[in-house]
């Protein structure tokens, strides 16, 4: 469904959804959507005419759509540390793929939950250690394959054992970072994706306390395994998919990285791309269905118009693109992700569906909650509350968002970046390369401009942008005004809580 489609079926649904108060309420419930490794382009919302995301896009039809949102340090944990504190890499810690800090001095769910919200949390944490609240009354986990200790079992993994105790969880046989897709090969009631929806819809139509909750829904797809029911699978199955996007500069990576289906790198051809990205659209599209389903018990309880909802993801997934895979590049692939917000009826001044071009970014979602649930005392934050630009999309804002990934699946993989959405810089440490992209013009990045003569201009100006952002960090980072090149990574700044822990293996 492209943009005009959603917007007419917006239009269609809202009054059906109920009517707007006259005054809305003065501590909303929150309602926290959050999708794991899902691309910013796969939306109806974000003119992709292939992917049907309906629910998705009615939330972006109804509220505000936050076109250039992106996670700045596009992998699993480190954007978790982003939406636990409201701060920059630097400012929480992680430059990397990391551990999230055991505990912050500033955490979301304690500080709403300090505000009188009840917080219930559904889905995948990806905290250490893994039954760590943060200040969650409850959470009820899907880790996936991940535990951390040998006691450990997932209460998904658990309730799945419960209702089928001889059929492997696991029985599809894709890997959590493998690039080959399948159906679903049991029945779709145990899917994680419904599993966790499920959960939700109990939470709301059983919730009967006094107290306005903070319900966070975070799905593990359509992070891999590529795996949505065989029905979602087949409704791609011919569908006109994007072909991958490959760059002038990517033939660098058409070696493959290693012979598994979880190789970071590899040219694996036109039809292995358009295989992976039918699972992974089919992986989107159970998403949304399941969203809606959260809607629905939502409206049913008669808090639609009483709840601001935010929906986004971690970071995306480069699904082929420039022969990359997987996450934890500066590529919109992986670090352009989606945003948007719905609020209580009444209080925002900008039209419902406005499209809002500010660079927005994870570190900005706690800003927003507090800003919604009336906090007036917190702390000094990197972020900003996104209805602000809801209330007045002129408002003033950031010129540009800071991107960074040290090493994750190799050494020399160790760069920094900025973008306001419209052009991109990145260096990388290992060697001092520069990349240049217009995004307005070329949104696929084919087509790198550092070396392009009548350029040299563009490139200066983002290259002294990044060696100011950057100075303050030391001689790590700029020297004598000059961006450094080093061989090694920094994965942990001084800022992380306790200090850097000690190295752990890798499972993104």
């Amino acid at each position: 469904m492209g943009r005009a489609g959603a917007a007419a079926a917006a239009a269609a649904v809202r009054p059906a959804l109920g009517a707007a108060p006259s005054h809305p309420p003065k501590r909303p419930n929150i309602l926290f959507l959050m999708a794991d490794q899902m691309r910013g382009d796969c939306l109806g919302v974000a003119g992709n005419q292939v992917i049907q995301t309906p629910h998705l896009d009615r939330l972006a039809a109804q509220g505000y759509y936050f076109a250039w949102a992106y996670s700045s340090t596009p992998s699993c944990t480190p954007a978790r540390a982003a939406l636990l504190t409201g701060m920059s890499p630097w400012n929480h810690g992680q430059l990397g793929y990391g551990r999230v800090a055991e505990k912050y001095p500033y955490e979301k769910a304690q500080a709403l939950r300090d505000a009188g919200y009840h917080c219930y949390a559904v889905g995948k944490m990806h905290f250490t250690p893994q039954r760590n609240l943060h200040g969650y009354h409850e959470t009820v986990l899907d880790e996936s394959g991940r535990a951390e200790s040998p006691d450990f079992r997932s209460d998904y993994r658990g309730w799945f054992r419960s209702q089928a105790p001889t059929l492997n969880p696991d029985a599809t046989g894709i890997g959590w970072n493998d690039n080959t897709s399948a159906p679903y090969a049991l029945p779709e009631e145990l899917h994680p994706t419904r599993w966790t929806a499920d959960v939700a819809e109990r939470f709301l139509d059983s919730y009967s306390g006094d107290a306005p909750f903070f319900l966070k829904v975070s799905f593990a797809r359509p992070h891999s395994p590529y795996d949505p029911p065989a029905r979602w699978m087949d409704a791609y199955r011919d569908a006109p998919l994007p072909e991958r996007a490959v760059g002038d500069w990517a033939e660098r990576y058409t070696p493959c990285s290693d012979n598994s289906a979880s190789m970071w790198h590899g040219d694996l051809g036109p039809e292995a791309a358009r295989a992976a990205r039918q699972g992974y659209y089919g992986s989107v599209s159970f998403l949304d269905e399941q969203i809606g389903r959260v809607l629905a018990a939502l409206e049913r309880r008669g808090d639609l118009e009483n709840t601001l909802i935010l929906f986004t993801a971690d970071h995306g997934d480069m699904t082929g693109d420039h022969h990359l895979w997987r996450k934890t590049y500066a590529y919109e692939g992986s670090a352009h992700i989606p945003m948007m917000v719905r609020c209580p009826a009444g209080w925002t001044q900008a039209p419902a569906g406005t499209r809002l071009e500010n660079p927005v970014e994870l570190r900005d979602v706690l800003p927003t909650f507090l800003d919604a649930a009336g906090v007036a005392n917190a702390p000094a934050m990197d972020g900003s509350s996104l209805l602000r630009l809801a209330r007045d999309p002129k408002a003033d804002w950031r010129p540009w968002i800071d991107l960074e990934h040290c090493r994750c699946y190799a050494e020399s993989h160790n760069w920094t970046a900025l973008t306001d959405g419209r052009m991109k810089y990145i260096y990388q440490f290992e060697d001092g390369r520069e990349q240049l992209f217009d995004l307005t013009e070329d949104p696929c990045e084919l087509r790198d401009l550092s070396g392009v003569p009548g350029s040299a201009g563009v490139l200066a100006e983002w290259r002294g942008r990044m060696t100011e952002h950057l100075a303050p960090r030391g001689e790590e980072f700029v020297k004598n005004g000059r961006l450094v090149t080093r061989p090694h990574a920094v994965l942990y700044s001084p800022n992380y809580p306790g200090g850097p822990p000690a190295p752990k293996g890798k499972k993104t």
